[in-house]
């Protein structure tokens, strides 16, 4: 690809340098070597003092990066990206920009992410360097573009892209917390209704039935039967459920094996996972077209992509995809030999290879997996509104019939 840019791993060097004045200069600088760094010094006319790798500050950058990425949304990334394209656009240095932006962002997490960027660029950094040290604020895909856009010397245009990314992936996230919110608010109450009535409906028939006496009809013994178990063992039913829940996440989370098997009865959920792999789609068509048309290379935009997949499967298509490329497959041939990108993104990636517009191909492709993803919410929650009521409606007879079974045979008698 022309004008592609490269953005592989790289190592964090503390340099000190002075400027042909004398004057001492000194910061961190991203590169793949030391030559690198030393290269980039004699380029900014600097006689280099000191060069030594570091690894220590930037974990601990890793790690508070990863406390803010908590609390930092794809709209407000997309908001900052809006407003540096509009102000680099119009002649305002980064600098400026960063430093009016970063007093009126409302996310305080963020002001303060680009107040030490502005620091650090206020020391000789580059921008796309300064913004690599935040990797869980600033991803792979945005020092990809970034750095782009600063190689091509049209950063305003590399920010666009950004902005128009996050704003999409904003929009999907909200699609897909939708389509999660109604299940887990159906569960939610199901489980509340067998709260009350065991808490309180089941006790006060529990009193008729002993003032009663006799023999009750099969079905009302095997409920209270049922109840007397949950009652006199719910603290250990209730430690149970907790241990097995947290040892399932910790192999899942842990384990290869565990996160693979996890990674797999996702995709395999009855719509939800149907949900969860168009979403994907859609994420990963538009993220592989806002990185080739920022000039990102091929082989770098699937690196971006298998870091940026938290489903084993996934990533591992992506990697295999990957490896087929640089053996001498072409992107569609490649994705075609995983089994898990359907026919269809093959078909279209393959039309964009040979027309030579293959990344306004993906932002099509892209729509059209997004308005796939709506329907399929749609499908669902049309779904689980019956299932819910059958749900309800079951265990409100079964509790009815269990109850009053004993009061009408009495009536009878």
């Amino acid at each position: 690809m022309k004008n592609a840019v490269r953005f592989g791993s790289m190592n964090s060097f503390k340099y000190i340098a002075r400027d042909p004045s004398g004057v001492k200069k000194q910061g961190i600088r991203q590169a793949g070597s030391a030559n690198d760094a030393l290269g980039w010094l004699r380029e900014q006319s600097l006689t280099p003092v000191l060069v030594k790798e570091i690894s220590v500050d930037i974990d601990k950058s890793n790690r508070k990066s990863s406390r803010w990425r908590r609390c930092i949304k794809s709209s407000d990334l997309s908001a900052f990206c809006w407003q540096m394209m509009t102000m680099v656009e119009g002649g305002i240095p980064v600098t400026t920009a960063l430093d009016t932006i970063s007093q009126e962002m409302e996310n305080r997490q963020l002001r303060q992410v680009l107040r030490r960027i502005l620091q650090k660029m206020q020391k000789g950094q580059a921008f796309s360097e300064c913004i690599s040290e935040y990797p869980k604020v600033f991803n792979r895909l945005c020092c990809a573009i970034i750095l782009a856009g600063e190689t091509s010397g049209d950063l305003a245009d590399a920010l666009l892209r950004l902005a128009t990314y996050f704003d999409n992936r904003d929009r999907l996230s909200r699609k897909i917390k939708s389509a999660m919110a109604y299940p887990a608010f159906a569960f939610g109450v199901i489980v509340l209704i067998v709260i009350f009535i065991m808490a309180f409906i089941v006790p006060r028939f529990r009193t008729i039935f002993d003032q009663m006496g006799g023999e009750m009809p099969a079905v009302t013994q095997a409920f209270m039967s049922l109840y007397d178990v949950l009652g006199h063992n719910i603290i250990y039913i209730i430690a149970f459920v907790v241990v097995m829940a947290v040892s399932g996440i910790l192999v899942c989370s842990k384990t290869r094996k565990g996160h693979y098997l996890f990674s797999k009865i996702t995709l395999g959920i009855p719509l939800l996972g149907k949900v969860f792999s168009q979403a994907f789609l859609a994420i990963f068509c538009r993220t592989m077209s806002t990185l080739l048309a920022a000039g990102v290379s091929v082989l770098d935009v699937f690196n971006i992509l298998s870091a940026m997949a938290g489903n084993d499967i996934i990533r591992d298509a992506i990697i295999k995809t990957r490896e087929r490329i640089i053996e001498g497959s072409n992107i569609s041939g490649s994705m075609s030999t995983t089994g898990f990108f359907p026919n269809s993104v093959v078909k279209m990636i393959e039309v964009g290879e040979g027309s030579g517009s293959l990344s306004k191909v993906l932002d099509k492709t892209a729509d059209y997996y997004e308005r796939r993803v709506d329907s399929t919410i749609g499908t669902v929650v049309s779904l689980l509104e019956p299932v819910m009521i059958v749900i309800v409606g079951a265990i409100v007879t079964v509790v009815v019939v269990a109850l009053y079974l004993p009061i009408f045979s009495m009536s009878d008698i």
